[in-house]
């Protein structure tokens, strides 16, 4: 949803390439407001499973992706402060992000929390069948083991195929367009 908005805003001419950082601007402040969003599909869900610690997922919710990628983000800027490079950001730059977080995303996933909690749940699509039926064994190419070997064994090939022929190219002083 923030990703349709945010093209969406950049297709209409909102975002101007000419100012230099307002696509991040917009997408910082976006997944700021979608806090609401956020806390509204996570509590429906676990009202759906019949979940009893609202507090903790509602913590959860709010600290859990945003924390891990502002830490990493403060780790790397600390590197980049370490080596006095002019790219690291600034103090107040990095107090404002913090500022956005608590004082706007947080308050407004417990808000998306309180209304899905007091949303009504839909009824499934299905009726259950409470009679229980014999699973069939599956046939050898659908064991997890094997679809997980396939699944990353093409795409890695791909890539790695698609690398040496860069890579050789590079080393040998070619460049392909």
């Amino acid at each position: 949803c923030m990703s349709f908005i945010s093209i969406a805003c950049a297709m209409l001419g909102f975002l101007s390439p000419a100012n230099r950082g307002s696509m991040l601007t917009v997408s910082l402040l976006l997944f700021a407001l979608m806090g609401v969003a956020a806390g509204y599909c996570a509590a429906l869900a676990y009202k759906a499973f019949k979940g009893a610690q609202w507090k903790s997922l509602t913590l959860l919710t709010a600290f859990l992706f945003p924390g891990i990628v502002l830490g990493v983000m403060f780790v790397l800027n600390f590197f980049i402060w370490g080596q006095h490079s002019s790219g690291a950001v600034p103090f107040g730059t990095m107090f404002a992000v913090l500022c956005i977080w608590f004082l706007i995303s947080f308050p407004l996933v417990w808000v998306g929390v309180w209304l899905g909690y007091r949303g009504t749940l839909k009824d499934p699509p299905v009726k259950t069948n409470m009679v229980p039926r014999v699973i069939p064994s599956q046939a050898w190419y659908l064991h997890p083991l094997f679809t997980m070997l396939i699944g990353g064994i093409l795409p890695f090939g791909a890539v790695f195929i698609e690398l040496y022929f860069i890579m050789s190219s590079i080393w040998l002083q070619r460049f392909y367009y």
